[in-house]
């Protein structure tokens, strides 16, 4: 009877989350096709330097952080589905700008501007698209399960920019760097239809919501480990590409795709382990995986250690979010999920929109392997944190 009910309710899982999976997988195809692409782009096309290509990539990111509040009670007042498709239509709005920059831009000084403006309708989107899509998945599958829904769509995020990289890097050789971005518009089309049958979440319109405010300081020790851990990721997206390039040591295609590969494994194998051992103790012992995958890259002699690194870095940080994520949903009520989402993740946004330009000022100072050295140290400051609200806790337990 138990095998019988186990295997509905993993029938049911499916049936709600695997579209939501493709949906997200689809819109983070298209930022990891950005990654893979504007870097060289910015730097080698339009002969801009280094911290001007940190502040173009960490632009969606701040974007994102921005709209934060606003995605959240929106997912909250007028449902995860509104705020998903909403985001979604602006991925083919930030496909288009991208794709007339590159062609119709009459100087480099006009092309940077239209990135500029598609990266931040882009952060946007990411926003909207990602808060409505982790609210819908844990409203249709129940809070039990939020742990096991953040996991898969980690899964899909990271796959998408993992994958994304190295397809926009072949399709800008193959074909050139315009089909890169109008692509993003067919990708946008895909990852609507993948959802379009899903039913829509009631809304409670009567609940007296907690302000913004209040909800990031509920979840501030959450929040400032993932911030912190998210720094080495920043540094592989932006700049991976960057360090293979300054020491010819050929495609960064495989970086990217190991960092991706050991990310997605690590979640698949081991997605219980925060259930199991406590969101705290996998927080730890990833950020102290993913500092050791710093620091390989940082010291790498060889284009095959450095992306040991990245694969190390990846293993590292797959469990961060959800080890953390689950105990910050439980701090508020059900109605307040895709605001504490919204809160939980605008750390995350705004580790990546300052990890940018900082690596950026790094690179420029001190070469491009000094910006994992950066990331390093930022993983300790995650542990730091971590150990620390852990003590407050204690204390006040």
């Amino acid at each position: 009877m138990n095998t019988i009910v186990a295997t509905g309710e993993e029938n049911t899982f499916a049936k709600f989350i695997t579209p939501i999976i493709i949906s997200v997988f689809a819109v983070y195809l298209t930022m990891g096709m950005t990654l893979g692409v504007l870097p060289g782009f910015v730097q080698n096309d339009l002969h801009f330097g280094s911290l001007v290509v940190g502040i173009v990539v960490g632009l969606q990111s701040l974007a994102t952080l921005l709209t934060r509040a606003y995605s959240g009670t929106l997912t909250d007042t007028r449902g995860a589905k509104t705020s998903n498709y909403l985001g979604i239509a602006l991925v083919a709005v930030a496909g288009a700008v991208y794709t007339c920059a590159v062609m119709f831009g009459p100087s480099a000084g006009t092309t940077l501007a239209l990135l500029i403006v598609a990266r931040i309708v882009h952060g946007v989107s990411e926003s909207l698209s990602v808060t409505g899509s982790l609210t819908w998945g844990i409203g249709l599958v129940g809070a039990p399960k939020s742990g096991k829904v953040m996991t898969w769509n980690g899964i899909a995020m990271y796959a998408g920019i993992a994958l994304g990289a190295p397809l926009a890097i072949w399709m800008r050789q193959a074909y050139g760097i315009q089909y890169v971005f109008a692509s993003m518009i067919l990708l946008s089309g895909i990852s609507w239809m993948a959802t379009f049958r899903l039913p829509a979440l009631k809304v409670d319109g009567t609940h007296i919501r907690t302000p913004f405010y209040k909800i990031i300081g509920l979840i501030s020790g959450q929040g400032l480990g993932l911030a912190f851990a998210s720094i080495g990721f920043a540094c592989i997206s932006s700049f991976i590409s960057l360090l293979f390039n300054s020491r010819s040591w050929g495609n960064p295609s495989l970086a990217f795709v190991t960092f991706g590969a050991c990310y997605v494994l690590t979640r698949v194998f081991f997605s219980s382990f925060p259930d199991r051992f406590g969101g705290y103790r996998v927080a730890l012992v990833s950020l102290m995986i993913e500092l050791c995958g710093q620091l390989l890259i940082r010291f790498a002699p060889s284009p095959e250690l450095a992306i040991a690194g990245c694969g190390l870095t990846g293993v590292g940080f797959s469990l961060v979010f959800p080890a953390l994520a689950v105990l910050a949903i439980q701090k508020v009520a059900p109605q307040m999920r895709g605001t504490a989402l919204g809160a939980y993740a605008a750390f995350f946004d705004l580790s990546l929109g300052l990890a940018g330009p900082v690596a950026g000022v790094i690179a420029g100072w001190a070469g491009y392997a000094s910006v994992y050295l950066f990331g390093a140290v930022s993983c300790l400051m995650a542990v730091i944190v971590l150990l620390g609200k852990n003590r407050e806790a204690g204390k006040a337990g």
